[in-house]
């Protein structure tokens, strides 16, 4: 029952409203709404502090699941503002960070971004400041900055509990794709091919773990075939699809620059020894 979010898409891509759907959408969203304020009535009348910041709580929850933007957003802030835990007031900078990654609303990501670090400065547990490098990494997958992505997922591949956001298929799957294309390969093999937690994973992503391995191991073809399988599921992920194109075309760079490094080596060398002068000679 999503009629804030359906209306926003019909809108947005040119479709015809169901009017029908709509209004039975509607009328089943109002009659939730009157029951959550009936319930923070309640709350406010004859209950403590706690259970009317729950009510508030389940009502911008609400807003949320149904696609209701900037409602869900008011009711957040105000639930914020009734927040005193400060674990509870970052579970909120959370969702309106969720709400920021799923509408790429770079101002809303980025000044929450600010606000739960300066909130884990105060005084955030593990648990939490964990979680935050994964929007932030994810974040940076957004904005294309895939090295400062590959860095904040490395760093929680280990302790990972953004269920959130993902499965850890997914995390692991997303943390290969950005190390490929944002690692050297010496800290490839120690940070990712090494990794044991994600070798543990790879061991049933079959096709994730051929593109890894087939650039790590120079078996250039399988790995193109890979980057072809690669591309047809970026094309379908809500995070990758706008940067698919690019992503493709530096990672045949990669490994097309990883070859010619090879038969370069190769070939100064023969030729040094053919001159008998130094490697360092030639390339000069």
């Amino acid at each position: 029952d999503m009629a804030p979010y359906y209306e926003a898409l019909c809108k947005s891509l040119e479709w015809q409203i169901d009017t029908d759907l709509l209004n039975k959408m509607k009328k089943a969203n109002e009659e939730e709404l009157k029951r959550l304020d009936n319930e923070l009535e309640d709350a406010e009348k004859i209950l403590g502090e706690s259970e009317i910041r729950d009510a508030m709580m389940a009502k911008a929850e609400y807003l949320c699941r149904i696609g209701d933007k900037e409602g869900a957003l008011t009711a957040f802030r105000k639930t914020y503002d009734k927040t005193v835990a400060l674990g509870h007031r970052l579970d909120i900078v959370f969702y309106l960070l969720r709400i920021g990654l799923f509408y790429m609303d770079n101002d809303l990501i980025t000044r929450n971004i600010e606000k739960a670090k300066s909130l884990i400065e105060e005084g955030g547990d593990w648990d939490r400041r964990n979680r935050l490098k994964v929007y932030q990494g994810l974040y940076c997958v957004a904005i294309r900055d895939f090295k400062q992505a590959a860095e904040l997922f490395l760093d929680t591949v280990s302790t990972f509990t953004s269920y959130e956001l993902m499965d850890y298929k997914t995390f692991v799957t997303y943390t290969v794709y950005v190390s490929m294309i944002a690692l050297d390969r010496p800290d490839l093999r120690e940070k990712v091919i090494k990794g044991a937690e994600i070798l543990e994973v790879l061991h049933s992503l079959p096709a994730v773990r051929q593109y890894l391995f087939s650039l790590y191991e120079c078996r250039y073809a399988a790995f193109f075939q890979s980057l072809a399988i690669v591309e047809q599921e970026m094309k379908k992920d809500w995070l990758f699809a706008p940067h698919y194109r690019y992503y493709v075309r530096e990672m045949r760079i990669h490994a097309y620059s990883q070859l010619l490094e090879s038969y370069r080596s190769l070939t100064l060398g023969y030729m040094a020894e053919a001159f008998g002068v130094s490697v360092e000679f030639i390339d000069q």
